[in-house]
């Protein structure tokens, strides 16, 4: 069966890929640059150059196809300027949806994200609760838009959404990733009280493939196998490590007078600002068991997937023997 992949070149696109072609499927992969092309042919996809905005590529690039995965997106926080983020996450899920009808594609995984479920504070969410009513980043904003594009739009294509929380393990080292390895390099003095979820990235991918055979149309599946507070984490990467992790909880009202101060900093991407210390004081806790009742997934134990990321982080000279 031929494939055609968004966003292969990703940390989720690459393990999405690996597992299709595991599975035996052509794989076709959309590539932005030479860079990305490389990177989707070692992975043993066929590169396709051309971009989000590009209908009539994208419309060549699906002919065949009866299955579409959608996970390009952009991911960031502090941008001066949001724009991009509405663009490439909201239009250009617009334009592979109409592109995958015009293709007669049978199916559309579009890859979404847990902060779409938009939870009151405090709750252990699922796919059925009810959104706050207001938004923490322009990141969630963008990915909430561009999931009800995808399950809204009626083109005659089938579509399922998966909503990965924080997806860790070996070739992330950003989002909570990058604050692991801070915490082990021994240079993060400082850390909030908050908590989150964590999915392993195979466990990602193959929920992925799961939703393509699985999924019912319309419908949405968290993706997340764990929740952990940041105290709890650390214990977790001590032990996965054998190296101590010092850093001391810093208050609230602190957390937001570094924001503030980041607010001030130039440049059209700042380091940290009040949108990004809204975001991590808020913590977030997400049930993915909808995922392992309806599409047969399963999940690794906590301590396995840290484990995992601490091998890569080592394995890649991110991470010394001892500090």
């Amino acid at each position: 069966m031929k494939t055609f992949v968004t966003g292969g070149s990703g940390v989720v696109g690459r393990a999405v890929i690996q597992h299709l072609v595991a599975e035996g499927f052509e794989v076709v992969a959309l590539a932005r640059s030479p860079e990305a092309a490389e990177t989707v042919s070692a992975l043993g996809a066929d590169a396709a150059s051309g971009d989000l905005d590009d209908f009539g590529k994208l419309v060549e690039s699906m002919r065949g196809a009866e299955l579409v995965f959608h996970i390009a997106g952009l991911n960031a926080l502090c941008l001066r300027d949001p724009t991009p983020l509405y663009r490439v996450n909201v239009d250009g899920t617009r334009t592979v949806l109409r592109a995958a009808a015009a293709a007669r594609v049978r199916r559309v995984v579009h890859t979404s994200s847990a902060v779409t479920i938009g939870e009151p504070r405090g709750t252990f969410a699922t796919e059925d609760t009810p959104h706050r009513g207001w938004f923490l980043s322009h990141y969630e904003h963008s990915k909430f838009d561009a999931e009800q594009v995808a399950l809204g739009e009626r083109l005659g294509v089938e579509v399922v959404a998966v909503n990965p929380s924080s997806v860790q393990g070996p070739g992330r080292a950003t989002g909570t990733g990058r604050l692991f390895l801070a915490a082990l390099q021994g240079k993060l003095p400082f850390v909030p009280n908050t908590r989150f979820s964590i999915v392993d990235i195979d466990d990602c991918a193959r929920g992925h493939l799961l939703a393509a055979t699985h999924g019912t149309p319309g419908q949405r599946y968290l993706l997340s196998g764990f929740t952990v507070t940041t105290r709890e984490a650390f214990r977790l990467l001590e032990t996965a490590a054998s190296l101590p992790v010092k850093a001391r909880r810093l208050p609230k009202p602190l957390l937001k007078m570094a924001g503030r101060a980041g607010d001030l900093l130039p440049g059209a991407q700042r380091p940290f600002c009040t949108e990004m210390a809204r975001v991590i004081g808020f913590g977030h806790a997400y049930d993915g068991s909808r995922a392992v009742r309806e599409l047969g997934l399963t999940y690794r134990p906590a301590e396995a997937t840290i484990r995992r990321t601490v091998d890569w982080f080592r394995s890649e000279g991110l991470l010394p023997d001892s500090i």
